[in-house]
């Protein structure tokens, strides 16, 4: 046996014994958050089928694309302002 079968064996004894520590823990946990995720509003419609169901899913998708985008934008071009702002009240050349 190598030293990695050895671990890989370990390891899985080890999250057995976890399990079976804190088995009652874990199930609650589970159950729990099932119960949570039951009480959420997801961005579909399970009535409808295609891509009307992820009508608002994609909307959402595009809203955050777009809007990372424009502030990846707006960071770029002040962080490219003030270094050369700095540079020039430094006398710091950017271009050797």
């Amino acid at each position: 046996m190598s030293i990695s079968t050895i671990l890989l064996y370990a390891g899985i004894a080890l999250v057995v014994v976890f399990f079976m520590f804190y088995r009652v823990r874990i199930l609650k946990f589970v159950g729990e958050v099932k119960v949570e995720l039951d009480k959420c509003s997801w961005p579909w419609d399970p009535n409808q089928t295609g891509f009307k169901k992820y009508k608002e899913l994609i909307e959402s998708t595009v809203v955050v694309v777009i809007s990372v985008i424009l502030l990846a934008g707006y960071v770029t071009m002040w962080d490219f302002l003030l270094s050369h702002l700095v540079g020039w009240l430094t006398g710091a050349s950017f271009y050797k």
